[in-house]
């Protein structure tokens, strides 16, 4: 059980450089793993899950090292991987188990994926099924992991994907590199475009339309290892932009943050809240990065819908949170996909929240919730759930209230930002 930091006398203040990007760290291992020749990778993420990333692809032969926050692969080609002595732990992160599902459906060896209690509750069909239209052998356990991958050859496919995922959509891509033929994929609406940026600089031949959702992929590349420094994250950046916001005489600037498009949806919900967000020193490049500052701000309600929520999947507590503070009624609808993130986000944020006296009501795919109402503590003791998100979001909460508060399952923030309580320290 953690002490929380609870309101501080004279608000946030400082510089920041936050951690490098999870969803670029997994994707750099990956991509530098199934490339020819030598990868470098700076400011790597170290968190659990991308650690879990690099341990599986050195048990499929592929030749890491680490120090620090610099990964350097030896890649071993498209088709150079080995198959694992005993079933690949895929600790806590989706993100790794989803894309080895798309990687590994092509591969000419059998592959066992496990995980952790959370994961193993997560939904795998939605990644297994469309690989099935490519003839991928997977097996699930009723959909969820343990999941055996039994590798084939795999046949071009023209699909419009069920569901905006980032992850599915990168599975099939992964797939479709070791495709018979050119495959085409049609997204409900854009989502998270790391993938198709990076594969293109690692040297794959992949189109993407002006629509913003129809891709391209042409198979069997000739992938070439690279230098790439890693951009801070923009989810682990979110919740200093939050914490900025809401508590008074607050001044932080977030230093090399990536902000590519499909990530920026926080800044955006800021904006349109009345939020005071600037921009400087912009670089542009395959993944552009800028200097982010926030300053304290009074905020106004907000509505949000489906056609929103992939630029802001990860940061939807924090816009409850910062809905919380606005003065008057806010609604997100269209997250349903909250349910099977971590946790079932939506109801764990409604039993977080509730206890400190904010006036918030659970819908099927989001929330209700009057910011107008002062909050009134009533039960000291907020939980992580084993979260990472929930456990940081509890924890910004945590600086706008008087009252001391502990959180029980602190150690969950590992999971993608082991420094997180130090860093929100050096602001107070």
């Amino acid at each position: 059980m953690k002490q929380l930091q609870t309101k501080p006398q004279n608000g946030l203040r400082g510089e920041l450089t936050v951690p490098g990007d999870k969803s670029i760290s997994h994707r750099g291992i990956m991509f530098g793993a199934i490339s020819e020749g030598r990868t470098i990778l700076h400011h790597f993420l170290t968190a659990e899950d991308c650690l879990s990333t690099l341990k599986a692809f050195q048990q499929l032969g592929v030749p890491i090292r680490r120090d620090g926050q610099t990964v350097t692969i030896d890649g071993v080609g498209l088709h150079g991987l080995k198959q694992p002595t005993r079933p690949l732990e895929m600790g806590n992160s989706g993100t790794t188990t989803r894309l080895m599902m798309g990687l590994l459906a092509g591969q000419n060896f059998k592959t066992t994926l496990v995980g952790d209690a959370s994961l193993s509750k997560r939904p795998m069909k939605r990644v297994s099924e469309p690989l099935a239209e490519m003839g991928a052998d997977i097996e699930t356990t009723a959909g969820h992991l343990p999941v055996t991958i039994n590798g084939s050859q795999l046949h071009a496919v023209d699909y419009h994907l069920k569901v905006a995922s980032a992850q599915v959509k990168s599975a099939l891509i992964l797939a479709a590199l070791q495709a018979d033929k050119t495959s085409i994929f049609v997204e409900k609406q854009p989502t998270r475009n790391h993938t198709e940026i990076m594969l293109r600089a690692f040297g794959a031949n992949i189109e993407c339309e002006p629509d913003d959702v129809t891709i391209t992929v042409h198979p069997d590349p000739k992938l070439e290892g690279l230098t790439l420094n890693v951009p801070g994250d923009m989810s682990s950046a979110a919740f200093f932009m939050t914490a900025a916001s809401l508590v008074p005489d607050s001044e932080v600037k977030l230093l090399n943050v990536g902000v590519n498009e499909t990530r920026t949806g926080l800044m955006s919900i800021l904006e349109q809240m009345g939020g005071k967000v600037s921009i400087s020193n912009l670089q542009y490049g395959g993944e552009s990065t800028a200097d982010i500052t926030v300053n304290s701000a009074n905020l106004i309600p907000i509505e949000i819908g489906a056609k929103d929520i992939p630029a802001v999947i990860d940061e939807l507590p924090l816009v409850a949170l910062l809905a919380a503070k606005a003065n008057g009624i806010s609604k997100i609808t269209g997250a349903g996909e909250l349910r099977v993130k971590e946790t079932d986000r939506i109801a764990v944020i409604v039993t977080e929240f509730k206890k400190l006296g904010i006036a918030i009501k659970a819908l099927p795919d989001g929330f209700i919730i009057d910011g107008s109402k002062p909050w009134q503590v009533k039960y000291s003791h907020l939980d992580s759930h084993g979260d990472h998100r929930i456990g940081m979001v509890m924890a910004i909460a945590a600086l706008l209230v008087d009252k001391p508060l502990t959180l029980d399952g602190a150690d969950s923030v590992n999971i993608s930002y082991p420094e997180f309580f130090a860093d929100l320290a050096t602001l107070l």
